[in-house]
C-alpha cells in the first residue's frame, strides 16, 4: 500500500515539476536575452548561429553552437560547415568536375578570452577533391589569435599556428600509392583577420594567410599547395551588410597567388544569430 501512495504522490507532483521546469527555462531565456545579440562583425564574437550560402560550386550550410567553457572569462563555440552541395546542378564550375555530393566540410572549435582579446582555434577541413598528392586530403591545425587595439576604423587580429595534413591514397616519394589514410606532413600558417568599418551596418574584411609545409615526405613538402609549390599565400575578401542585430548578408571571394580574383571561389552567405 505504501508503494501505491508513493506512486500517487509522485504523479501528483509531476505537473508541479513541469511548472517549475518551465519557469526555470523562461528565467534562463530571460537571462540570455539580457545579454543581447553579439556583434556579428567581430571575428572573435561567440554566438549560436545558422548560415546558408549560394556559391559557384553549389550550396553551403553552416551551424554554430556557443557553449559554456566553465570559466567566467572565456567563451566557446563549435562551427560546422558543409560545402559544395549539389555543385553539378546548382554551381557554375561544372568544368572542374563538380558533383552533387558534398565538396568539402569544415569543423572549428573556437575559444576566446573575454578580458584580453586572445583566442585559440582548432580548425579541421576535409577536401573531397583529388589534388597533386592525394585522392582526398584533410588539414587539422591549432592556432592563436590576438585582437589588437582598434586604429580608427581598422581592427586587426593576427594569427599563427601549426597543423598536420592527412591524405587518402596519398602519393609516396617512390611513385606508389599509400592505400587508405596516412599522415603526409606538417605545415605552419601565419596571417590575420582584419576589419574596416564603413558604417554601423556595412564593413569589409580582408583575411590573408601564408601557409608553408614544414616536414613530411618530399612529395608532400614540395607539392602540397600545387605542383612545385611548398607554400602559398591565400586571400579572403568579404563585404557584409547587417540587416538587423541578428541577421546579415555577406559576399565572399577566396583566391590565392596562383588563382586570380575572377577564377577564385565566390559565394553569397546569409547568417542568422540565434
Amino acid at each position: 500500500m505504501k508503494s501505491h501512495y508513493l506512486i500517487a504522490a509522485s504523479l501528483a507532483l509531476l505537473p508541479l515539476s513541469a511548472v517549475f521546469a518551465e519557469e526555470a527555462a523562461i528565467a534562463q531565456a530571460s537571462e540570455n536575452a539580457k545579454d543581447g545579440p553579439k556583434d556579428m562583425s567581430d571575428p572573435l564574437a561567440i554566438y549560436t548561429q545558422v548560415g546558408f550560402g549560394v556559391t559557384d560550386k553549389g550550396l553551403n550550410l553552416k551551424m554554430g553552437q556557443a557553449y559554456d567553457t566553465g570559466e567566467p572569462t572565456t567563451a566557446g563555440m563549435n562551427v560546422f560547415e558543409m560545402k559544395g552541395i549539389f555543385g553539378e546542378t546548382l554551381g557554375w564550375r561544372g568544368e572542374n568536375g563538380a558533383s552533387n555530393s558534398i565538396d568539402s566540410f569544415r569543423f572549428r572549435n573556437f575559444t576566446a578570452n573575454l578580458t584580453n582579446g586572445r583566442a585559440a582555434q582548432i580548425d579541421f577541413s576535409y577536401n573531397m577533391n583529388p589534388n597533386v598528392v592525394a585522392q582526398d586530403s584533410a588539414d587539422l591545425s591549432y592556432s592563436f589569435i590576438q585582437a589588437l587595439p582598434a586604429f580608427g576604423r581598422f581592427s586587426l587580429y593576427p594569427l599563427a599556428g601549426v597543423g598536420v595534413s592527412i591524405g587518402k591514397d596519398a602519393l609516396e616519394d617512390d611513385g606508389t600509392i599509400d592505400s587508405g589514410y596516412s599522415t603526409m606532413g606538417v605545415y605552419g600558417l601565419i596571417g590575420m583577420y582584419s576589419k574596416f568599418t564603413i558604417t554601423d551596418k556595412i564593413w569589409i574584411n580582408y583575411n590573408p594567410f601564408w601557409l608553408t609545409t614544414i616536414a613530411g615526405s618530399d612529395t608532400y613538402t614540395d607539392n602540397y599547395y600545387g605542383f612545385g609549390n611548398s607554400h602559398i599565400l591565400t586571400h579572403e575578401l568579404a563585404l557584409s551588410y547587417q540587416i538587423n542585430p541578428r541577421m546579415n548578408l555577406r559576399y565572399f571571394a577566396n583566391f590565392n597567388e596562383n588563382v586570380d580574383f575572377m577564377d577564385g571561389d565566390h559565394r553569397i552567405e546569409f547568417n542568422y544569430q540565434l
